[in-house]
Protein backbone atom coordinates (compact mmCIF):
# COMPACT_ATOMS: atom_id res chain seq x y z
CA UNK A 1 0.00 0.00 0.00
CA UNK A 2 2.51 2.38 0.77
CA UNK A 3 4.56 1.75 -2.48
CA UNK A 4 1.63 3.00 -4.55
CA UNK A 5 0.28 5.95 -2.03
CA UNK A 6 3.62 8.10 -0.90
CA UNK A 7 1.86 9.75 1.36
CA UNK A 8 1.27 7.26 4.02
CA UNK A 9 3.68 7.00 7.06
CA UNK A 10 5.41 3.70 8.27
CA UNK A 11 5.68 3.65 12.04
CA UNK A 12 9.75 2.34 11.50
CA UNK A 13 10.15 2.09 15.49
CA UNK A 14 12.10 -1.21 16.56
CA UNK A 15 9.58 -4.44 16.29
CA UNK A 16 8.38 -6.45 18.91
CA UNK A 17 7.38 -9.77 19.72
CA UNK A 18 3.96 -8.87 18.13
CA UNK A 19 2.87 -10.33 14.61
CA UNK A 20 1.26 -8.05 12.44
CA UNK A 21 -2.29 -8.94 10.77
CA UNK A 22 -4.07 -8.34 7.76
CA UNK A 23 -7.83 -7.92 6.85
CA UNK A 24 -9.98 -9.72 4.27
CA UNK A 25 -9.44 -6.74 1.72
CA UNK A 26 -5.26 -6.93 2.20
CA UNK A 27 -5.07 -10.59 2.80
CA UNK A 28 -2.12 -12.25 0.99
CA UNK A 29 -0.36 -9.20 0.75
CA UNK A 30 2.98 -8.00 1.04
CA UNK A 31 2.94 -5.05 3.44
CA UNK A 32 5.70 -3.10 1.67
CA UNK A 33 5.22 -3.75 -1.93
CA UNK A 34 1.71 -4.98 -2.43
CA UNK A 35 2.81 -8.41 -3.77
CA UNK A 36 0.64 -11.50 -3.86
CA UNK A 37 3.39 -13.83 -4.62
CA UNK A 38 5.57 -16.04 -2.63
CA UNK A 39 5.35 -14.81 0.94
CA UNK A 40 8.38 -15.66 3.50
CA UNK A 41 8.59 -14.25 6.51
CA UNK A 42 6.84 -13.27 9.08
CA UNK A 43 5.80 -9.20 10.01
CA UNK A 44 6.68 -8.05 13.58
CA UNK A 45 5.05 -5.01 14.91
CA UNK A 46 5.79 -2.86 17.74
CA UNK A 47 4.43 -2.80 21.33
CA UNK A 48 2.89 0.21 20.72
CA UNK A 49 1.07 -0.54 17.32
CA UNK A 50 -0.32 -3.64 18.82
CA UNK A 51 -1.60 -2.07 22.08
CA UNK A 52 -5.26 -1.66 23.36
CA UNK A 53 -7.92 -0.93 20.36
CA UNK A 54 -5.25 -1.53 17.84
CA UNK A 55 -4.40 -5.18 18.67
CA UNK A 56 -5.55 -7.78 16.28
CA UNK A 57 -5.67 -4.92 13.41
CA UNK A 58 -4.75 -5.00 9.69
CA UNK A 59 -1.62 -3.21 9.21
CA UNK A 60 -2.40 -1.49 6.03
CA UNK A 61 -5.85 -0.10 6.87
CA UNK A 62 -7.03 -0.82 10.33
CA UNK A 63 -9.79 -3.03 9.97
CA UNK A 64 -10.28 -6.05 12.33
CA UNK A 65 -7.43 -8.59 10.96
CA UNK A 66 -8.12 -12.15 10.03
CA UNK A 67 -4.79 -13.46 8.93
CA UNK A 68 -1.15 -12.85 9.76
CA UNK A 69 1.04 -10.50 7.92
CA UNK A 70 4.08 -11.65 5.54
CA UNK A 71 7.04 -9.83 3.66
CA UNK A 72 7.44 -11.44 -0.06
CA UNK A 73 10.32 -13.16 -0.80
CA UNK A 74 12.05 -10.02 -2.74
CA UNK A 75 11.47 -7.69 -0.02
CA UNK A 76 13.14 -9.95 2.73
CA UNK A 77 16.12 -10.48 -0.11
CA UNK A 78 16.35 -6.57 -0.07
CA UNK A 79 16.27 -6.70 3.61
CA UNK A 80 13.17 -4.51 4.14
CA UNK A 81 12.05 -6.43 6.58
CA UNK A 82 14.93 -4.87 9.09
CA UNK A 83 13.35 -1.25 8.90
CA UNK A 84 10.84 -1.47 11.40
CA UNK A 85 7.58 -2.03 12.23
CA UNK A 86 5.41 -1.55 9.23
CA UNK A 87 2.26 -0.43 10.44
CA UNK A 88 1.01 2.49 8.72
CA UNK A 89 0.34 5.32 11.27
CA UNK A 90 -1.57 8.04 9.42
CA UNK A 91 -4.69 7.92 7.28
CA UNK A 92 -3.21 9.28 4.10
CA UNK A 93 -5.07 12.23 1.68
CA UNK A 94 -7.29 10.10 -0.61
CA UNK A 95 -9.11 8.95 2.51
CA UNK A 96 -9.12 11.83 3.93
CA UNK A 97 -10.32 13.57 0.44
CA UNK A 98 -13.22 10.79 0.84
CA UNK A 99 -14.34 11.71 4.07
CA UNK A 100 -15.00 15.41 3.24
CA UNK A 101 -16.39 15.04 -0.07
CA UNK A 102 -19.47 12.46 1.43
CA UNK A 103 -19.95 15.20 4.25
CA UNK A 104 -20.05 17.75 1.52
CA UNK A 105 -22.99 15.79 -0.21
CA UNK A 106 -24.79 14.62 2.61
CA UNK A 107 -23.89 10.71 2.26
CA UNK A 108 -24.30 8.78 5.52
CA UNK A 109 -22.02 5.33 5.80
CA UNK A 110 -24.59 2.69 6.40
Amino acid sequence: MSKHHPDLIMCRKQPGIAIGRLCEKCDGKCVVCDSYVRPVTLVRICDECNYGSFQGRCVVCGSPGVSDAYYCANCTRAEKDRDGCPKIVNLGSSKTDLFYERKKFGFKKR
